[in-house]
């Protein structure tokens, strides 16, 4: 399995558009917890400003079906969405640790 880390900007709404969905993407990421390595959302000061994922999937598209089964896809809380595979050398995630 491959990992994938998607960098997403929320857009100019993003702030309402992730209230109305938390309920929906914490069911989410309860029921999908063995895709992910990690989530959470991304802040700038006291605003967030975005999301990182980490993904677990067989090749790029796989791991972007998954993200785009994450509610917050679906409301348009993104704005743009940035994907590179992930290979961690050093750290807790890598091989070996």
């Amino acid at each position: 399995m491959r990992l994938f880390a998607f960098y997403c900007r929320d857009g100019e709404h993003g702030e309402v558009f992730r209230e109305h969905s938390q309920e929906a993407l914490l069911a989410h990421f309860e029921e999908h917890a063995r895709d992910f390595v990690v989530a959470g959302p991304l802040a700038k000061d006291d605003k967030i400003v975005g999301s990182l994922l980490v993904v677990k999937g067989t090749d790029e598209a796989d791991a972007r079906a998954k993200l785009e089964a994450v509610p917050y896809f679906s409301m348009g809380v993104w704005q743009s969405i940035r994907a590179d595979e992930f290979r961690p050398l050093f750290g807790e995630w890598a091989a070996g640790d």
